[in-house]
């Protein structure tokens, strides 16, 4: 079986005001002292208003879903505890008027250095999927066949429409947020995993990044486990849509494992192209059309059934297809969460986007 580890990031917001708060520490040790949670599973993160967890490594998307639960249920209550909520969206509704204090760390406090007003605005949270691969060479060749997948991970994804109160217009505004930094947004192509390294390393010792985990690209190979990192998700309203977006990408990646071994020609996809088309699914997510692998426009939900026809014997060989099958179906019948958000903006304002968003404790 191959394996998966999810990560998820947080917002902590006040529940009156629906501001963010900084309580990251507070609610990061709190979390990891429960019996819910290991302190290893619950992370800081950039700004002392978020808090990320991460699974353990799962087999099946049971245990993964089952790890996720538990983790927003143990993040939850330690939020309670310290006066706020957190929230499981992809880019702050609100803001405050001073920026949001950092994480105090080397690295974090050199990035403030360095571009102040990107941090101050790094108010956005993702989900990423970890997917193991047999080595690097084969997790290089991986990311090569799954670039042209993931604007449309990325629309079915899409949970941040709302910035400063207003609606963006887009879909996925994390992704316009965390595309100006200088290393982000899609991936380029590789030879091999050489290539792939001494970009890497030209980037370092260039000066341009600081260290390998400002590889921002919206998949990439983890610099700390074996595994391919697919970064383009806003987390997610609910665990069971971060456990259909974990069971299409873990299906995708083995896709392109099986193709690789059997040597088939790697599809050649114009960046612009590709750049283009992912710009287009954080614009519109699932409500409009999708750019497809062959870079014809197409309905967004016909596109989404391609790509379940394309993943459907990795799926099946894990067992997965009749669950992500009906997960898929149910978001292509209730909307990406961005839809729900500007839904309950429309319905109830801010507070109810806020109400929406909230991950509430299940304890009395």
């Amino acid at each position: 079986m191959t394996t998966i580890g999810v990560e998820e990031e947080y917002l902590l917001l006040d529940p009156d005001t629906g501001l963010p708060v900084p309580r990251g520490d507070e609610v990061r040790e709190a979390a990891g002292l429960g019996r819910l949670a290991a302190d290893r599973e619950v992370q800081h993160e950039l700004l002392q208003a978020q808090v990320e967890v991460a699974t353990p490594v799962c087999e099946t998307l049971e245990e993964a879903g089952g790890h996720l639960l538990r983790l927003r249920q143990a993040v939850a209550v330690a939020a309670e505890e310290h006066g706020c909520r957190i929230a499981a969206c992809g880019a702050s509704p609100l803001r405050c008027a001073r920026p949001v204090a950092v994480t105090d760390e080397a690295r974090y406090r050199a990035m403030v250095t360095k571009a102040p007003q990107l941090v101050a605005e790094q108010l956005v949270n993702g989900m990423h999927v970890h997917v193991a691969v047999p080595g690097r060479e084969e997790g290089v060749q991986a990311l090569n066949r799954i670039r042209a997948w993931l604007p449309a991970l990325t629309a079915m994804s899409a949970n941040s429409p709302l910035w400063d109160g207003q609606d963006t217009g887009f879909a996925s505004w994390r992704t316009v947020i965390f595309g100006r930094w200088p290393v982000s947004g899609m991936p380029p192509c590789f030879q091999d995993a050489a290539d792939y390294d001494r970009r890497i390393e030209r980037l370092l010792d260039a000066g341009l990044i600081a260290d390998i985990g400002q590889v921002y690209w919206q998949a990439r190979l983890s610099d700390r486990y074996p595994t391919v990192e697919v970064r383009c998700s806003d987390v997610q309203l609910s665990a069971d849509e971060a456990v259909m977006l974990a069971g299409v990408i873990r299906a995708l990646v083995k896709t392109a494992l099986a193709e690789t071994a059997a040597e088939a020609p790697l599809p050649d996809h114009e960046p612009e192209l590709l750049r283009a088309a992912m710009w287009h699914a954080a614009r519109h997510g699932l409500g409009a059309t999708l750019v497809d692998p062959g870079g014809a426009s197409r309905c967004a939900g016909d596109v989404l059934h391609q790509l379940l026809r394309h993943i459907a014997p990795a799926l099946e060989a894990s067992d997965d297809t009749r669950q992500v099958t009906a997960l898929t179906d149910r978001l292509l019948r209730n909307g990406t969460g961005a839809e729900r958000q500007r839904a309950a903006l429309a319905d109830g304002g801010i507070r109810a986007v806020t109400d929406l968003i909230s991950v509430r404790s299940t304890v009395p």
